[in-house]
């Protein structure tokens, strides 16, 4: 019997791999989609209802307000040497080609859910790096949501992060929005 030599997607997640060869994957667009963070393949941990709910409604909630820019969920970003896959990727409207592929480049806002009972270390990790990351690129705003704390941290484009809690009103990269802690987190039990 001859031993399949396709590359096993747990041991993948350890291993190293370049850019280029994560990119030639395919496997990287299942679901629950694959990033390269920090030269790993990993697997984003699959949403629950608390994440899916809060996602759409948020991601709805700034392209019904926001002038001149698009949140898009799920949004494979080629960040080299990285891919992340932000949970909703804001991006300016005139940063976009004509290309359907991944978007090349950072987003100008990212925000990441964390839902409620998926604060392990290593997610934790990841998000960090992803973050991290982006900031250092073209990202200005990064947004990461703590279900379990009811809290949002934020940073700036070169600042470190803040967080914030109940009336806190959020940074927006100026669009006006409007937004709280607390109307983000009513957001996640909004139906429809």
């Amino acid at each position: 019997m001859v031993a399949d030599s396709t590359p096993d997607p747990m041991t993948q997640s350890i291993a190293t791999v370049t850019l280029a060869e994560f990119l030639a994957r395919s496997d990287i667009e299942s679901s629950p989609a694959w990033e390269l963070i920090r030269g790993r393949a990993v697997q984003k941990p699959m949403p629950t209802l608390f994440h899916s709910r809060l996602q759409r409604n948020l991601m709805n909630y700034i392209n019904d307000r926001a002038k001149g820019f698009e949140a898009i969920q799920e949004l494979r970003c080629v960040v080299p040497p990285q891919s992340p896959v932000p949970d909703i990727s804001v991006i300016a409207e005139d940063r976009f080609s004509d290309d359907y592929g991944a978007f090349e480049g950072a987003p100008d806002w990212l925000i990441e859910i964390l839902s409620p009972g998926q604060g392990t270390l290593e997610l934790q990790n990841n998000l960090k790096n992803k973050t991290l990351h982006c900031l250092g690129a073209e990202t200005r705003l990064a947004w990461l949501i703590d279900g379990d704390r009811q809290q949002i941290w934020v940073w700036a484009a070169d600042g470190l992060p803040i967080v914030y809690s109940g009336t806190d009103a959020l940074p927006d990269l100026g669009m006006g929005l409007g937004l709280t802690v607390d109307r983000v987190a009513a957001l996640a039990r909004q139906r429809s």
